[in-house]
């Protein structure tokens, strides 16, 4: 039986390997279960989602994803400098360190340390892809 290609409202199983464009893996779910996620949900990037509608089981294809489809540009407001005392005292901050911090509505956001020097904590907001293109090897697994 010939399955039809996936639209939107189909949940999905894909496997995929993410790469950088100078080809440096950042995530890949051949080792795991494949990924499932509901077409048109808006649950992963765009232009991942995009790549998988019309594929049919069975089928794969390479797709480069502009930043504008990813995780959008890197915002240079996106990076706050703290006051050193801002930082809870049990915290002793290292860069690379992952954060939350609290906005006034009450709402997680999390950071990455990128500085840190006596009196200065330097915080990024910005998705670690952001502001990369990313290009991905897909093959749809299912449609459920």
């Amino acid at each position: 039986m010939i399955q039809a290609p996936a639209k939107p409202g189909d949940t999905v199983k894909v496997h995929y390997t993410g790469r950088l464009t100078d080809g440096t893996v950042f995530d890949s779910s051949v080792q795991r279960d494949p990924l499932e996620f509901t077409l048109g949900q808006g649950q992963i990037i765009p232009g991942f989602e995009q790549a998988v509608v019309g594929m049919a089981p069975g089928d794969s294809k390479t797709e480069e994803i502009p930043m504008e489809k990813a995780y959008g540009p890197y915002r240079q407001d996106m990076v706050l400098q703290v006051n050193r005392q801002q930082i809870p005292a049990e915290i002793a901050p290292q860069v690379g360190q992952q954060l939350q911090i609290r906005q006034p509505t009450g709402q997680l956001v999390p950071v990455m340390v990128t500085e840190v020097d006596d009196g200065q904590v330097t915080l990024d907001a910005n998705h670690p892809l952001a502001g990369q293109t990313l290009v991905f090897d897909i093959q749809l697994v299912e449609i459920a």
